[in-house]
């Protein structure tokens, strides 16, 4: 309920922020706001170093080796936030004012996004080693509170931007910030009051730091790859197309991240359980959380992703009214590589588990990079479409995702063969046959009709529940669910008696 709820105004605040903006301005801020996330690809290396150690010496049991652990944690993301600032204001401005594609009359408003950007940054920065000790404690009901606090500020964002006398853009990049800002208050104050490691001051520990930079240097490639060809496609298309192809990719991944946060929310509860039984050296267990989160995993994100992919153009001109041209295929194309994610993260966190790192990342960065330069020889000299640069996402995804089996399982003593006997292909199964009724009936019965539409949905989730307790789901798996219903139905039963 908490995640319909945010999804809900979080796609009601993207219709009306580009209402308010336009689709320009909403262009502007998403290929600004990405030269920052480029130069924050460090900050991604560090938090998950942080989170992996944290959890595994919870998994040890060493409550002092946690406590040093985090004060060597909040020492180094201190350190980052000053390298990123300098980054940003030097190399980043630089790219910003010279390669970017944005209007004369709209730099100094660009101007403004990038300084809040930076700003915001630097926050994420701050906050994340608060956020890595939440989620090594499995403390999930403190992010329900909190991004539920978030969606009303964001949904308070909608309304100030409508009665504010200021520029738009300007006005939203820093109250934007202002949310970052608030958000890292509650972390930190939750934090304080539960967990007392938190209330340790930054320290370097020398041991504790070699470590965790050893960890994150791996980290580190696997993490500029995937800025490198989310921010380097957002860049290629602007350079190629202009900033309203930019705004058609904007809503696309907005609405991929709110449907992969469903997914996001039920691994990150399972996450911490992967890295804590590999340090117990419990590796059947591992392994049965590693297939069990992939399954349901993939179900989740095909529930939801299924009907948005076949109704994608009624949906977004109801959400939207006006929408920028290549946004329906491009929402479709981005929702078949987040069915990959639900796979890849189960797969990417057991190798965090185990920290051997160096192989897999050197392979696996290298594969993600190639998405870049194979986009801009197509762009460049065969004038391909904007859809096909997605198209070539795709498909480097889905070799990376068959090459991460192959390194990782056998570093946590998994078969692979086990893997794809009951994962892979009761998944491809499932993901066919569950389509394949919805798919005829959209194409026996063409209709741009609201209600026609309602009931393709509503047919495409019957068909996926259906398909994946008869397909995907094992003989165990089913009696579990079975038992979970009979205990729904008899709670219902006995409130109305």
């Amino acid at each position: 309920m908490r995640m319909l709820f945010t999804m809900t105004i979080s796609l009601y605040t993207s219709r009306v922020i580009l209402r308010v903006l336009g689709i320009e301005d909403f262009g502007i801020y998403n290929v600004v706001g990405g030269v920052v996330s480029m130069l924050g690809f460090i900050t991604g290396s560090l938090t998950g170093a942080s989170s992996r150690f944290i959890t595994y010496n919870i998994g040890t049991g060493d409550k002092k080796l946690v406590t040093q652990t985090f004060a060597n944690i909040l020492f180094i993301h201190i350190l980052l936030s000053g390298l990123i600032l300098l980054l940003a204001e030097t190399f980043g401005l630089w790219f910003m004012t010279t390669k970017l594609q944005i209007p004369d009359s709209r730099m100094t408003a660009a101007m403004w996004v990038y300084q809040f950007s930076i700003l915001s940054a630097l926050v994420s920065i701050l906050y994340s080693p608060y956020n890595a000790l939440i989620v090594a404690y499995e403390k999930m009901s403190a992010f329900a509170y909190i991004s539920v606090f978030d969606a009303v500020m964001k949904l308070f964002i909608v309304y100030l931007l409508n009665v504010l006398p200021f520029d738009k853009l300007i006005s939203y990049a820093w109250l934007f910030f202002l949310i970052q800002f608030f958000d890292i208050s509650l972390y930190f104050i939750y934090c304080r009051r539960h967990f007392e490691e938190s209330l340790t001051f930054p320290k370097r520990n020398k041991k504790l730091f070699h470590k965790m930079f050893y960890f994150a240097g791996w980290t580190l490639t696997g993490n500029l790859a995937a800025v490198g060809y989310t921010q380097g496609i957002n860049i290629l298309l602007n350079m190629f197309f202009g900033p309203v192809v930019n705004a058609a990719r904007g809503i696309a991944v907005q609405v991929q991240n709110v449907c992969r946060n469903f997914c996001y929310n039920f691994q990150m509860a399972i996450n911490p359980q992967i890295t804590k039984s590999y340090a117990s050296g419990n590796l059947d267990y591992m392994h049965t959380l590693v297939m069990k989160s992939s399954k349901f995993s993939f179900f989740i994100m095909l529930l939801i992703t299924l009907p948005i992919m076949l109704e994608a153009d009624v949906i977004l001109k109801l959400w939207l009214g006006t929408v920028p041209e290549h946004t329906a295929n491009f929402l479709r194309l981005v929702l078949c590589y987040s069915l990959l994610y639900t796979l890849q993260n189960p797969v990417v966190h057991s190798i965090n588990a185990v920290g051997d790192l160096k192989k897999f990342q050197i392979i696996e960065s290298s594969l993600l990079l190639t998405i870049v330069p194979i986009s801009y020889v197509g762009l460049k000299f065969f004038g391909i479409i904007p859809e096909y640069v997605f198209a070539i996402h795709l498909c480097v995804e889905i070799v990376t995702q068959i090459v991460r089996i192959q390194i990782v399982l056998p570093k946590i003593s998994m078969s692979i063969k086990k893997y794809y006997v009951n994962v892979v292909v009761p998944l491809f199964k499932f993901g066919v046959f569950s389509a394949i009724f919805p798919i005829v009936c959209y194409f026996l019965v063409p209709s741009s009709n609201i209600w026609y539409s309602a009931i393709l949905c509503i047919l495409s989730v019957v068909s996926v529940t259906l398909t994946f307790y008869a397909v995907a789901c094992s003989k165990q798996e089913r009696l579990f669910v079975n038992e979970k219903i009979r205990a729904l139905a008899n709670r219902v039963f006995i409130v109305r008696k």
